[in-house]
């Protein structure tokens, strides 16, 4: 009878007591909260929602095929994707920042794209860093990303965004390899032999179909922009270099990247480059390429596998990929990347218990074990173990893909970008042999992590007009001189001057 009493009471003290718990998370500072009850209360709760826009790589993914349906469940949520195809990518992402009508997460590719740069700064997106605090709460986040990769992309000291997964080894300057073996052509070792290589490829019929249509090198941009990183590493375009003033001059306008753009004329004028190089878009390039109508592209070596077999599907059975180590003038051309430049962003519209939440779910996506997902998926559905290593099936080929490694931070991996998941053992340890030396010999850009307001307002009004200038000194409608001219004209503007001194403190400060 007395504990019927007292029942009463004891209610009102665990009511009392679950209200304030639960208060407790919302209110103060969040990194006094218990992770522990937090992730006890998410674990007993719906699957969280996740509004979130994305760069598209493949085709459109069914949201509810077996792949993204177990990395749903294995997260506890439901993403709500806006895929955008990566070659609209940058145009609606502008425009979705000047509308001001944010989704809940932003995944965008450049984390210091000057749009997304003054959104943060016009009070966009979440200052993490108070949240995060010293990542004791985050172990994933904080052991699992690139070296570098939160101290690279802060804005005024503070952390606006995660790092999406990248290798530092990823792009490479790929050549039709069989091409190459039935022109009898040896395989190039400088850009001198490259390029040599590439007028006997366009000169000599190696499809077999008895016209001159092969073409050489292609691009996705004005300025082949998949590829002049690489090629320009090869000229010592990612050496910093500076002004008189000891400023830090950016890399498109820097001599060694000025060499870069005299040695693409000198392709464009021996017919090596494409002569639609300046229009084609990266869709384009890549669709060219893989059905077999030419030589050379630059982009992430991991797409190999599945460009071969899109080749052979085109009539070509014998296709092999190359990426070749080109020595330049002052270094190779390999470029490498910082790590980690693409970003997930959360509004600042999002409630501060459900941005908590949403770093308890890119915690998660940064395991070993979702990163095991998104690149084999699932055991006996979306993968076969041969040798002791996953390959991926038909099945897999279709939901585990690019597109699919773009809604988790996922945590790094020194071949990321190199191996096929497509591939077996024989194939892949065949693909790292041929770029095991990258990481030696490739060189960083600074500007991949460097970031000054007078710069990208400067950058702003003149990179259409030098991209043009650009495409006329290739083309030989102006001479190298008068685009040297134009170049010295950018550089010794006073904002320009202004830019290149905030750089080399930057620099200075951060530098690897």
């Amino acid at each position: 009878m007395n504990v019927v009493k007292r029942l009463p009471v004891l209610i009102t003290i665990l009511t009392t007591i679950t209200c304030i718990t639960a208060c407790s998370s919302n209110v103060g500072n969040t990194q006094s909260n218990s992770k522990g009850t937090e992730n006890a209360i998410n674990s007993a709760k719906e699957p969280l929602s996740i509004q979130m826009f994305a760069g598209l790589y493949n085709e459109v993914p069914d949201m509810n095929d077996a792949f993204w349906t177990e990395w749903q469940k294995r997260t506890n949520s439901k993403l709500n994707m806006e895929w955008v195809p990566s070659g609209d990518l940058d145009t609606k992402l502008d425009l979705l920042l000047a509308s001001a009508q944010l989704p809940e997460v932003l995944s965008v590719p450049d984390f210091k794209r000057p749009s997304l740069i003054g959104a943060i700064k016009s009070g966009a997106f979440w200052d993490l860093t108070p949240l995060l605090g010293d990542f004791s709460k985050y172990p994933n986040l904080k052991n699992n990303v690139g070296a570098n990769a939160f101290k690279y992309r802060t804005v005024n000291g503070k952390i606006y965004s995660l790092p999406g997964s990248r290798s530092a080894i990823d792009p490479g300057i790929k050549i039709r390899e069989d091409w190459l073996k039935k022109l009898n052509i040896p395989v190039p070792t400088t850009l001198d032999e490259y390029a040599d290589a590439l007028v006997k490829i366009t000169q000599g019929d190696p499809d077999g179909n008895g016209r001159a249509d092969t073409l050489g090198l292609i691009g996705g941009g004005v300025i082949i922009s998949d590829g002049d990183a690489s090629f320009a590493s090869g000229f010592g375009a990612m050496n910093p270099t500076y002004n008189n003033e000891g400023g830090l001059i950016y890399t498109n306008l820097n001599p060694q990247y000025t060499d870069t753009i005299a040695y693409f004329r000198k392709l464009y004028q021996s017919g090596a480059l494409s002569k639609e190089f300046a229009v084609t878009k990266r869709t384009q390039a890549q669709d060219l390429f893989t059905t077999g109508r030419a030589a050379s592209y630059t982009r992430s070596i991991w797409w190999d596998k599945e460009w071969e077999d899109l080749i052979k599907k085109n009539g070509q059975p014998d296709a092999k990929i190359l990426n070749l180590t080109l020595k330049g003038p002052k270094a190779y051309a390999v470029n490498l990347t910082i790590g980690g430049t693409g970003s997930f962003l959360i509004s600042k519209k999002v409630p501060e218990a459900k941005v908590i939440q949403l770093l308890d779910y890119f915690e998660k996506t940064a395991s070993t074990e979702m990163t095991d997902l998104a690149y084999y998926g699932i055991e006996g559905v979306h993968h076969t173990v041969i040798d002791g290593q996953k390959v991926l099936n038909e099945k897999g080929v279709k939901e585990v893909n690019t597109t699919s490694k773009n809604a988790g931070v996922l945590a790094t991996m020194k071949w990321g970008k190199v191996i096929s998941a497509s591939g077996d053992k024989a194939y892949n340890d065949a693909k790292i042999a041929e770029v095991k030396n990258f990481d030696e010999v490739g060189s960083v850009d600074p500007f991949n992590y460097l970031n000054s307001d007078t710069w990208n307002e400067l950058w702003a009004k003149r990179q259409d007009e030098w991209k043009s200038m650009v495409t006329k000194a290739i083309v030989g409608q102006i001479t190298m001189e008068e685009y040297q001219k134009y170049v010295d004209t950018i550089n010794n503007l006073p904002e320009a001057k202004k830019a290149y001194a905030e750089f080399a403190t930057q620099y200075k400060a951060i530098k690897p």
